[in-house]
């Protein structure tokens, strides 16, 4: 029997893309397992009922080895549970080398096919370091610039202060600073406590 597993992260949207692949490979939609989740908890609710389909004789078509974990040793850990205990065979449609139907034709195209796989396995874990360095490189850079990240901050018109200040002194009651204002109970409340914390922004 023929299955498929397609994972991609949350913000990812080419699950259909590997889908795609996995039917015209000739697989039947009902045992293509997919989701739409991150690798870094290795808690996949298909992926599990995936391995409990599985039986010796079966394949499990990928499109890539990194479907398979998310760093070096859980592909190697996945894919040894695979082949070795479930006995099943494994398939890597982006390479095709990754085929352990062939496995029984020579002892060299085992070879080959496992050097591949430990190769690409610590590719796939490599970039994935490098991406998370580039991005952490990014935002120091941006940092050193002045550039924050994150909500900005609210920036009060002269009239807010200076309404806000009277309210304050107790020049003027709150109900007539809300219509001044035009802004609800609460809202003002909100912003008044951050100017009492922050007085400066009164100067």
């Amino acid at each position: 029997m023929n299955y498929a597993y397609a994972r991609v992260s949350a913000k990812d949207q080419n699950l259909q893309r590997q889908i795609a692949a996995f039917r015209e490979f000739g697989i039947d939609k009902s045992r293509i397992y997919s989701e739409k989740k991150s690798g870094k908890d290795f808690e996949k609710k298909e992926y599990k009922r995936l391995l409990k389909k599985l039986t010796s004789g079966d394949l499990l078509v990928v499109k890539s080895i990194d479907r398979l974990g998310r760093n070096y040793s859980q592909i190697i850990e996945e894919w040894n549970r695979i082949t070795n205990v479930i006995g099943a065979d494994i398939l890597v449609l982006d390479m095709p080398l990754l085929d352990t139907r062939t496995k029984a034709d020579t002892l060299v195209g085992k070879f080959i096919s496992d050097i591949v796989l430990q190769v690409l396995s610590f590719v796939a874990e490599n970039e994935r370091e490098s991406i998370k360095a580039r991005q952490a490189e990014g935002i120091k850079i941006a940092h050193q610039k002045g550039v924050r990240f994150g909500r900005p901050s609210f920036v009060y018109s002269e009239e807010f202060l200076s309404v806000a200040n009277d309210y304050l002194c107790k020049r003027i009651k709150l109900k007539t600073a809300l219509q001044i204002l035009n802004i609800n109970q609460s809202n003002f409340f909100y912003h008044i406590y951050k100017i009492k914390k922050n007085k400066s922004i009164l100067q």
